[in-house]
Formats: C-alpha cells, structure tokens, sequence
C-alpha cells in the first residue's frame, strides 16, 4: 500500500526535537540545559519544520548550525540521516545514523530511523534488531510506529507470522493507524480468521484513508463471510471512486484470488 504506507513512514519517521530528552532518565529542564545545547536545540527545531516543509537544503544548513553549538547532540545526526534518506543519499544517512549510535547507543529515536534506513537498504536481519532494541526501551513512547516498521520489515522477508504479531502489538497502540489496520486484516484474512479481518478492515473503510487496497480487501473479506449487501456497497464504492484501478477490474473479472 504505497500511499498509506508513505504517510504512515513520514509520520513514523520524523523525530520531533522536543522529544530529544525522553531517551535519559531524567529529562533536562531549562535551567539545567547548557546555552551550547539551547542553541543547538532551537537549531534542530528549525530544521525540522523545514524537513518537514519538504526543504531539504535549508534544513541541512540548520542541521550544521545545529551541530556547530553542539558537535555531541544526538537528535541532530539523527534528523540529519533522514534529511539525506529523502535525498537517496544512503552512505551519508548511514553515517549519521551511526554518529547518532555512538553518542547514545540506546536511543529508540536513533534506532528506530536505522532500523527503517536498514530494512530500506535490504539488511533485514539487521533492521529488526535495531527495531527490537528500540522497543526495549522503558521510556520509548515511539512503541506503536516502531512495531508498524517493524513488521513492513518482517513482511518484505516473508516471516509472516512475525509480521502479525508486530502489526497486532501496533494496532493495539494506534488503532487508528490505516496502514497498521490495513495490513493486520489482510494477514488474518489469509489465516482464514475472516471475522477479526471483517472487524479491523471495516474500520479502515469508514475512514478518510480507505483507498482502492483497502475496499478490495473489504469486499473479499465480506464475500467469504457471505454478506453480500456488504460487497455490494463496497464495490460501488469503489467503482465511483477508483474506477480505473486493478482492484476494480479484478472485481469486474470476478477474480477474487488477486
């Protein structure tokens, strides 16, 4: 699901300045935070609303801003490796993920966003051990977008069970997430637990982000329960909506297998 699954990445993948203290033990207040790392602080938050404005170049430049205050600020090498991710820039992503690493081996923000840059670079095995160390942390609150990469990851190398049991731990965090729905009802529906399927894909398909993906696996799921008023709905839906897709011609086909 290319669309959900890139608003599910941006929103998953971008790591807020503010929170770049969640990963002590005990967050660093005003009076105690150096005038070095205020100036490198106030530096990331800039570039981060430009990161997420799509401007890239000026983000850069507040990232070196950011850096030059404070050559140890972990949040900046971190948003600095997904500024060069979006650039396809894969050996300078590395190295600030890897920088980020160094400074604070356990930081989920840092391991999260390597663990997705891994999995995008094939290096899967690798990917879901950073995902795991991650989620190891007490003191996360990225749990639920950290578990939906995690099992995109498990998906793309096949371990299907795996991917379920990430997907369901999501869910369970962020029920409104369509991808997270998405891809859970699909996995049930192929296990055959068509009722639980029925439940999760229903709900993706009363929101705003239902797409031709998500009807298609709606009527297939509603089908196999026999609800045939429900199938009927959904296929005008996506007749209106999505005329032109694969997912409408497969229905006209009667090719439900796909």
């Amino acid at each position: 699901m290319p669309m959900l699954l890139a608003m599910a990445v941006l929103q998953g993948c971008a790591t807020p300045p503010a929170s770049a203290t969640s990963t002590t033990a005990e967050p660093i207040t005003e009076s105690d935070e150096p005038e070095t790392r205020k100036r490198a602080r106030i530096r990331l938050e800039l570039a981060s609303n430009y990161f997420e404005q799509g401007q890239t170049s000026v983000a850069l430049d507040e990232i070196k801003q950011s850096l030059a205050a404070d050559p140890t600020y972990g949040p900046a090498y971190v948003l600095r490796g997904l500024v060069y991710m979006r650039l396809n820039d894969a050996r300078q992503a590395e190295d600030s993920f890897k920088r980020a690493l160094q400074i604070n081996p356990k930081d989920p923000d840092a391991l999260h966003n390597f663990g997705w840059f891994a999995c995008n670079q094939g290096r899967h095995t690798e990917a879901i051990q950073s995902f795991t160390q991650a989620l190891s942390s007490p003191i996360y609150s990225g749990q639920a977008k950290t578990l939906m990469l995690k099992g995109t990851c498990e998906l793309r190398m096949g371990r299907l069970p795996e991917a379920e049991g990430s997907f369901a731990r999501s869910y369970e965090l962020d029920p409104g997430n369509p991808y997270v729905g998405y891809n859970l009802a699909s996995l049930l529906f192929r296990r055959n637990e068509d009722t639980r399927a029925q439940f999760i894909v229903r709900r993706v398909n009363n929101s705003e982000l239902a797409n031709a993906e998500t009807l298609w696996l709606g009527i297939k799921v509603e089908r196999r329960l026999r609800n045939n008023d429900a199938v009927k709905q959904l296929a005008q839906q996506l007749s209106r909506r999505y005329p032109q897709s694969r997912e409408w011609a497969a229905y006209q086909r009667g090719s439900f297998d796909e």
